[in-house]
């Protein structure tokens, strides 16, 4: 502290500017990374979607359903209303697993939160650093 009595105030601003310089390039390099990391999620759920989800499991569900539908008209029921119960539920699944694939995909969570948040509190310990260096600089 006392190395900081002996400093001129350009010489603490000029500090300063280099130390946020600083502080905002390593901010970016943590931005980039964290929205290539979401970016990299979102291809995954992508990826669920149309691999695990379009390609694989059609024809299993397709089997599965023709089954259900002919256990439903074995126990009395007419082939239509069968079909339809089983339909429903299929598209209730159906929506179900759609809106869990696109909230992986929304644009709120690409964003860099954890960078947002490691920037206000940057923010904040910058402003209480310039209100103790003028403080300091009254004092002296």
């Amino acid at each position: 502290m006392a190395a900081t009595n002996n400093r001129s105030v350009p010489e603490l601003f000029g500090d300063l500017i280099g130390q946020l310089s600083t502080l905002l390039r390593k901010e970016g390099q943590l931005a980039r990374t964290e929205v290539s990391e979401n970016i990299s999620r979102a291809a995954v759920g992508l990826g669920l979607i149309v691999g695990g989800g379009a390609v694989l499991l059609i024809p299993a569900l397709v089997v599965l359903l023709e089954a259900a539908v002919a256990a439903l008209g074995d126990l009395g029921m007419s082939p239509a209303a069968a079909a339809g119960i089983v339909g429903g539920c299929a598209a209730v699944i159906g929506l179900i697993l759609a809106a869990i694939g696109a909230s992986w995909l929304r644009a709120k969570s690409l964003l860099p939160s954890k960078t947002i948040q490691q920037l206000q509190n940057d923010a904040a310990t910058a402003r209480r650093q310039m209100r103790y260096d003028n403080e300091l600089q009254r004092a002296a």
